[in-house]
């Protein structure tokens, strides 16, 4: 998740949970009881060159896909504690076929959308081809490429026919991509304007909004729902906070109960040390990495030497200690430590810090030093911790007196756009996966149709190793193609790793269901939640 990448200002959320802290049912359709209230840095708006944030054909980021989980079903869903998919508006799922290429699903039987029409295999078949046909470069139709054809059997089995073999694609199901949705109030070639969103899901969702901005997004259980959740609550308000600091203060006034991205490591570190019985600080399994994109094509490092010195130059352990301390941890490949196939191919090939290879490089391919570089963060999606890991970076590389580097920071809204565009030389953005395979921290940046739009191809990449990869049903045997691929990816490095994060909600001692809010991903499991005793 470019969208997975993306992290932005501030939403706070509101939940109507049941009383019991052990689950169950709620008192009312309506909800009773004290509403639950989750603050987050993520905030939307609605924009001429991005008008749907919402919509499942151009929605591609974390906090537009917390919206998205809450509102709209898809064949598959991750269970609560990660893992393969688990079925949820399938009845059952699986390939028909040795190869992984024909993959069948049988709906339930009975479901409907939120305002009761009924959803069926046509529907699924719309939503998937609608995605394909809109092919928003900014959205997620590179999880839904390598579709050939959709055939929808009878009312509620539909078929997939895959161009290659492709064992992660009972992941992509489970992924906002392939969101259900009804093609009464969604156009079949074009995006869903405003801040709009309907489905089968879980709730149903209100948002109010001023002008280009969104406020609020209120989410009340769906009583049509038919799929596999179980409710702590009744109801779930999203509302945006400006910055942690106003979120925090919330916390503790008590205006919410609970918040989570984006909590600053000064944050942490504060409430980790400070003994509040009103508050609780809880570390969940976190997969989000951060890193830095070039645009291969412009002068400033098309050569290869420039990215391979930037990469011998910067010293990962002492960015992520002097910004992050214990959250985050120095990441020596495009693929996280914890996930099977990860080799630390940076790491043997470029020792940190080491000056001498750096000059060595740059020299042996007869660049002019100091390099002059520009480097572009976008100052509202990542946290208030971004400016100063650039301040970091900016520092680390002109002390090696080889790069004269300035840094340059954009709101979101210019930045996402402009870098599609391939108008920065070099930039930084952030990565939570879609699912937990290497695949997703592979073909997203790499593969033809990459979110980033890079200009960087290798054709042993596109052409070999992601396709053996795709091929494997068991997914360790894929482990050396994803380590040629990471070697590759060092060599060439179109792609510069940083860190990799863990994750972290804050919340009053009297709220339940918090080690299950957030899963892996970041994805927000809000009917996790619910109020017990403090």
């Amino acid at each position: 998740m470019n969208r997975k990448t993306l992290v932005l200002p501030a939403i706070a959320v509101l939940v109507t949970p049941v009383l019991a802290a052990c689950g169950g049912g709620s008192d009312s359709a309506e909800g009773t009881g004290k509403p639950i209230v989750v603050g987050t840095t993520d905030s939307f708006v609605a924009t001429k060159g991005a008008p749907a944030p919402f919509d499942p054909a151009h929605a591609y980021d974390v906090g537009a896909w917390n919206v998205l989980r809450q509102t709209n079903q898809t064949l598959m869903r991750v269970p609560r504690g990660g893992g393969e998919p688990v079925t949820e508006a399938a009845e059952s799922c699986g390939f028909t076929d040795t190869k992984n290429t024909s993959y069948r699903c049988k709906l339930h039987n009975g479901l409907t959308f939120a305002d009761g029409k009924p959803l069926g295999a046509a529907d699924v078949k719309f939503s998937i081809e609608r995605s394909l046909k809109i092919k928003d470069q900014n959205g997620p139709v590179s999880l839904l490429t390598n579709i050939d054809l959709v055939e929808a059997k009878g009312e509620n089995e539909v078929v997939f026919h895959l161009k290659t073999p492709d064992a992660t694609f009972p992941y992509k199901l489970a992924t906002p991509a392939a969101a259900i949705v009804d093609d009464q109030t969604y156009a079949r070639d074009k995006v869903r304007a405003g801040f709009e969103v309907s489905g089968s899901g879980p709730y149903t969702v209100k948002v109010e909004n001023d002008g280009e901005n969104f406020t609020k997004a209120v989410f009340t259980k769906n009583p049509r729902y038919k799929g596999g959740i179980k409710f702590n609550n009744d109801k779930v308000e999203l509302r945006s906070y400006k910055d942690s600091e106003s979120m925090e203060k919330a916390l503790k006034s008590g205006e919410i109960d609970m918040m989570s991205r984006t909590i600053t490591p000064q944050q942490i570190k504060e409430l980790s040390t400070k003994q509040d019985p009103n508050l609780k600080l809880v570390e969940l399994p976190g997969l989000e990495i951060r890193y830095l994109g070039f645009n291969t094509e412009d002068p400033a490092v098309k050569n290869r030497a420039v990215r391979q010195a930037m990469a011998q130059v910067i010293d990962r352990t002492a960015l992520a200690r002097a910004v992050y301390g214990d959250s985050a941890e120095a990441l020596y490949s495009i693929i996280p430590t914890s996930i099977t196939g990860h080799k630390n191919s940076f790491f043997n090939k470029y020792p940190a810090g080491n000056l001498k290879k750096a000059t060595d490089k740059l020299r042996a391919a007869r660049i002019t030093t100091p390099v002059k570089l520009t480097l572009t963060y976008t100052t509202d999606h990542y946290g208030s911790a971004t400016k100063q890991e650039f301040e970091v970076l900016k520092q680390q590389l002109n002390d090696s007196k080889l790069f004269d580097v300035t840094i340059k920071g954009v709101p979101w809204s210019t930045f996402s756009e402009d870098q599609k565009a391939n108008k920065y030389a070099v930039y930084g953005m952030g990565w939570f996966p879609d699912f937990t395979d290497a695949d997703n921290y592979v073909a997203p940046f790499l593969d033809k149709s990459n979110f980033l739009n890079s200009p960087y191809a290798n054709e042993e990449i596109r052409s070999t190793l992601i396709p053996q990869s795709r091929s494997q049903q068991d997914r360790g045997a894929a482990t050396k193609d994803f380590e040629r691929i990471q070697d590759i990816v060092a060599d060439d490095v179109p792609l510069l790793p940083l860190w990799q994060g863990k994750q972290y909600i804050a919340a009053r001692s009297d709220i339940t269901g918090t080690e299950w809010a957030v899963n892996f991903a970041a994805d927000l499991q809000l009917w996790e939640l619910g109020r017990g005793v403090a």
